[in-house]
């Protein structure tokens, strides 16, 4: 490959130009080799959450219980409702009073979908303060 012009009153000096081309293309593969990998990555990591207790901790905030039995029922303090009944009740009780923490109690059998939609509706009335209630591990 011959660097030079055909302008004949410049010298045989060496070009002081670095040619990036090269350099573009490492960083394309790079960068192709990242995007491919990335995904793998993160979708094949087994979990194994831990199980712990913590303290209870003591509120004197107002609070509202929320049990999710095995089969999918919802308890709204103690009284079974349905979709539309807690919607409604969240949303009274945020009106009322938004700092009311949402006591969570889920069966763990529960399906991971049920307690999301429960929080969900709860983000979306404007009780943003959730606690989970569990049994303490035995020691």
């Amino acid at each position: 490959m011959a660097f030079g012009s055909f302008d004949r009153s410049s010298t045989g000096a060496p070009s002081a130009e670095i040619n990036m081309v090269p350099l573009i293309d490492v960083m394309l593969v790079l960068l192709v080799i990242f995007i491919v990998a990335a995904p793998m990555l993160t979708h094949s990591v087994p979990l194994q959450l831990p199980q712990a207790s913590a303290s209870p901790t003591r509120t004197e905030t107002p609070h509202v219980s929320v049990s999710i039995t095995a089969e999918a029922r919802v308890y709204w303090q103690g009284e079974a409702l349905s979709r539309e009944h807690w919607q409604a009740r969240m949303q009274t009780i945020a009106a009322q009073q938004p700092d009311t923490e949402l006591r969570v109690q889920a069966d763990r059998a529960v399906s991971y979908g049920t307690v999301a939609t429960v929080l969900a509706d709860a983000n979306r009335a404007g009780l943003h303060r959730v606690a989970f209630v569990s049994t303490p591990d035995a020691p």
